[in-house]
């Protein structure tokens, strides 16, 4: 494959982040994503198109039009260039890159050549994805790609297809893979009440990361409902209307659960 020709769909960069990986990161924001969480916060990143909205602003007591963007189509090349910039902040917090989305496993030919370019210059990497690939496609990423941080939304696959539009096996699959090859993997669970906190749920979820071998840490998500706006702004339609995050005494004795199988966990992530 010839990288100089593979583009991909970028729709966003955040830079000095701390909270998708270790140390100071710079985080891509792949577009397109193959699930349709109903607590999305990043809506506008779910179509791997490029696509234009009118954008409203008042300036002056006058209202006007501006078209907006989302998503460039981004060569390796023009892409590292953009992550090689934060180099000496990598270098000194152990921090990296985070490739997220989206999903960036959907344009996993175009990823696995800019994870190459980062292993040439010991950047360290990471995935932050829902695990939802072909089994093929996570092995070779793993061979580049230094972390996985891996999505876990729901046990039972009848809701996990209701809440997100695809089914979990071949994600649950993928994470065990993951652990067989003692691959570097936080599991991420993100914690919508009355969704996925059940108490049957739960139970299930521990039920499945105790028999890991390998994988001991999991961050636990709170959902939170600040990206409402977006829904409003692009057009989507909003199913959390109404949905408030689950206290924070809530969360504490989640983690606590968690703790007494044997993981580290973070709140937050």
């Amino acid at each position: 494959m010839n990288s100089k020709i593979i583009k991909a769909n970028i729709f966003s960069f955040k830079r000095f982040s701390v909270h998708d990986g270790s140390g100071i990161r710079q985080t891509v924001f792949f577009k397109g994503c193959p699930l349709n969480c109903w607590w999305c916060h990043n809506p506008e990143s779910q179509n791997i198109n490029a696509e234009h909205i009118i954008k409203k602003n008042i300036v002056d007591g006058e209202e006007f039009e501006q078209e907006e963007e989302l998503g460039k189509l981004m060569s390796v090349d023009e892409l590292m260039f953009e992550i090689k910039k934060d180099i000496i902040f990598y270098d000194e917090s152990g921090g990296g890159v985070t490739f997220s989305g989206g999903e960036p496993l959907l344009q996993h030919q175009f990823l696995i050549e800019v994870l190459k370019e980062c292993k040439k210059l010991d950047i360290n990497t990471a995935i932050d994805t829902t695990g939802f690939d072909d089994i093929k496609i996570i092995e070779e990423v793993a061979c580049y790609a230094n972390t996985f941080l891996y999505d876990i939304k729901h046990m039972d696959d009848t809701e996990h297809q209701k809440y997100t539009g695809v089914s979990n096996k071949g994600i649950l699959e993928n994470l065990r893979y993951l652990d067989s090859i003692n691959k570097n993997v936080v599991i991420r669970f993100p914690v919508i009440p009355n969704i996925n906190d059940t108490k049957n749920n739960i139970k299930e979820m521990k039920v499945f990361l105790s028999k890991l071998k390998n994988i001991r840490k999991i961050d636990l998500l709170p959902y939170h409902n600040i990206a409402n706006h977006k829904y409003t702004k692009f057009n989507k339609q909003n199913k959390m209307i109404g949905v408030e995050a689950l206290s924070k005494e809530g969360m504490e004795s989640l983690k606590k659960e968690f703790e007494k199988i044997g993981f580290t966990v973070g709140i937050g992530g």
